[in-house]
């Protein structure tokens, strides 16, 4: 007996005419009476007693519509599964992310994504930028989450976010008296510099040169993070993207470095696959959280 003529034997036996079966079931009467003689041909035995115009399973028909009716949960929980995964309610998201953009904006984020979807499942990790194109093009993440993105062959990418470099210093510092500082502001004072083969810290050296001024550091880190924890400790001033610099998580005064030093935050996943449903959703949720950020941080 196949599912459909399960699905029938369990009409009959409900509704205890082959009539009112086949106006659930979207069926001819004829098409019933037809299904019921097949199964019975099948099966060997009578399923059914006719006693007037009803029909009552013999005791054989109750016996396989009970055991029929795990098959009946399993069909629901399945047809349940599809219905969410169709409206992004169910599902796993596999994110990674750089520290600036994945410490803000991603984790506000999968806040608001499992607020509103509370079944799914998140992992999330966080790197440096080459972990992050990593952790994509192996498809252990479904989406990245990166700034000063420079392009490679098989991902695709969006730009979601631009923004300027910020200079971070101890609080009550000297130079905060000043509207923006410049690389000859910082000439006298602990310079914490952003590491050399980080794209943000290149992009500083690159403004240092520019100006014709020399790029001597106190200290050298690989994450503004640590840039800015030391720059609290009154270790030194850095340079940082301000996703980090305004995140809250650290007791500094900031100011406008110049001349700009103009990042972009992307998003970027395998050319080679699609986006299901629940990462759009979540990349929505995204825009969400930056169209929610502070003017400082533009």
């Amino acid at each position: 007996m196949n599912l459909r003529q399960i699905e029938i034997l369990r009409a009959i036996i409900r509704h205890n005419t082959t009539v009112a079966a086949a106006r659930v079931l979207g069926l001819s009467q004829p098409a019933i009476s037809n299904a019921l003689k097949a199964m019975e041909e099948q099966t060997g035995f009578a399923l059914f007693q006719r006693v007037n115009n009803r029909i009552y399973p013999t005791a054989e028909a109750s016996i396989i519509a009970e055991d029929a009716e795990a098959l009946f949960d399993l069909h629901d929980k399945l047809e349940r599964r599809i219905k969410d995964l169709r409206e992004s309610r169910a599902g796993q998201l596999r994110l990674v992310a750089t520290p600036p953009v994945g410490y803000g904006i991603v984790t506000k984020s999968i806040q608001k994504t499992q607020a509103l979807r509370p079944k799914i499942r998140t992992y999330f990790d966080v790197r440096r930028y080459e972990g992050v194109v990593n952790g994509v093009e192996s498809h252990n993440a479904e989406l990245g989450f990166i700034l000063a993105y420079g392009g490679k062959p098989g991902l695709q990418s969006e730009k979601l976010y631009e923004c300027k470099m910020v200079c971070v210093m101890p609080v009550g510092h000297p130079l905060s008296s000043k509207s923006e500082i410049t690389p000859r502001d910082l000439r006298d004072h602990h310079f914490i510099a952003l590491e050399r083969e980080t794209r943000l810290g290149e992009a500083t050296r690159a403004v240092f040169e520019q100006e014709g001024e020399e790029f001597n550091f106190s200290s050298e880190v690989r994450y503004g993070n640590t840039a800015c924890a030391l720059a609290e400790a009154g270790a030194g001033i850095a340079v940082v993207d301000p996703l980090t610099a305004y995140s809250g998580r650290f007791k500094t005064d900031v100011r406008p470095f110049v001349p700009v030093i103009p990042i972009t935050a992307y998003a970027i996943w395998s050319e080679n696959r699609s986006l299901s449903r629940l990462a759009r959703f979540f990349l929505d949720r995204v825009k969400e959280v930056i169209g929610e950020l502070p003017k400082d941080l533009q």
